[in-house]
Order: C-alpha cells, then structure tokens, then sequence
C-alpha cells in the first residue's frame, strides 16, 4: 500500500477521535462543564493576561460556553485533517484544545487509590493525543517544508553567485596575466629597439671621427 494512502487513513482515524468527542463537547457541554471549571478557573485569567486586550475580550468566561467553543474548534481541527485541506492547521488547532484537556486529567491526590489510577489512564491518553496532534501539525507529508525550501533557495542563490564571483575573479586573472605577458613583451621590444639605437650611435660617431 502506498505510503500516502496509509497516511492518509491514519490520519482520518486520528482525526474521528477529535470529531466525535468535539461534536459531543459542542452538542452536549453540561456532562463537561464540571470538569473544566477548575482547569478554566486557573488558566482563563492567565490566558486573558497573555494575550491583548483586543483578542482577550473574545474569550468567553462562562465555563459552558468555554467548553461548547473547545468542541467546535476540535470538530474543526478534525475535519481539516481528516480531508486533509487543511492538516497542520487543524492539526495545530487540536493540539492547542487538547492542552487543557490533559492538564483537567491531571488526577488529584486526594483520590482513593482506586481512581487516580484510572485518572492516570485518562491522562497518559490526553497525553499521547497531544503528542499525536504536535507530531501532526508538522507533518510534511514527505515534502520538503517552506522553511527547508526558503533555505534551500538561498543555499542555490548564494552557491550561484560565489560560482559567478569565482568565474569573474578567473576571468579578471586570465586578463591580468595576459596583460603582464603583453607588458613583458613590450618591455622586451623597447629594449631591443633601445640597444639597437645605441649600437647605431656607436657607429654614426665612428664614422664622424675617422
């Protein structure tokens, strides 16, 4: 089976699992509201703080509704994965929703013994699903990434223009020796032509004292 295919189903199958738990979420939010409003509770007022103002104001403060917009953001992560329009988006986007998520799973000392160990069933899972979804959101698909491409692209420009610099660098020595040789030759001529006027001489004053 070719490696797209199988990627392609795995990552339908990764994706129905945040289909159907954010359709649940956004269709039925009162069976989670009371486990998200201690991790809403803490990390609303952080997230408000980090963010400007501007953005901030569009987070919801009512549990219920924090909960329904969750859902609908993993139905939509979900889906982009699934047909794969949009993959490391919707990828990104579940990975984001599951943070809270596996920080409510974190199980509370205070339980039996009992049920923090299934707690930490719930959340080893919460965890592997993140992990999933980070491994997901940067997934290429075997394709070079833009940023490999962008680098790539100036590897080529600039190994094309130390090529180009060389060549003009060669081609400036080649004009500079064959200039020299010429010098050379010139210098070698104009020797020649000076001895020879000093034999003339020589001669034109012999003949003027005899």
């Amino acid at each position: 089976m070719p490696m797209s295919i199988i990627r392609g189903l795995g990552r339908t199958m990764f994706a129905s699992y945040f289909i159907v738990k954010g359709t649940n979420s956004a269709m039925k939010p009162d069976s989670f509201v009371e486990d998200a409003e201690p991790v809403a509770d803490r990390l609303l007022p952080l997230v408000q703080r980090a963010l400007p103002a501007s953005v901030g104001a569009y987070i919801p403060e009512d549990t219920k509704t924090l909960v329904r917009a969750t859902g609908a953001a993993q139905v939509l992560g979900g889906l982009g994965m699934a047909t794969g329009l949009a993959r490391r988006v919707g990828a990104g986007i579940v990975a984001a929703t599951m943070v809270p998520h596996t920080l409510a799973s974190i199980p509370d000392k205070s339980l039996p013994k009992d049920e923090r160990a299934a707690a930490r069933s719930v959340l080893l899972r919460n965890i592997a699903l993140l992990g999933g979804a980070m491994m997901a959101s940067v997934d290429t698909a075997g394709r070079p990434s833009l940023a490999w491409r962008a680098a790539d692209t100036q590897r080529r420009v600039s190994s094309a223009a130390g090529d180009q610099r060389k060549a003009i660098t060669a081609s400036f020595d080649d004009v500079s020796t064959s200039a020299r040789k010429k010098l050379k030759k010139a210098h070698k001529e104009a020797a020649k032509s000076q001895k020879k006027a000093r034999k003339k001489a020589k001669k034109a004053q012999k003949k003027i004292a005899n």
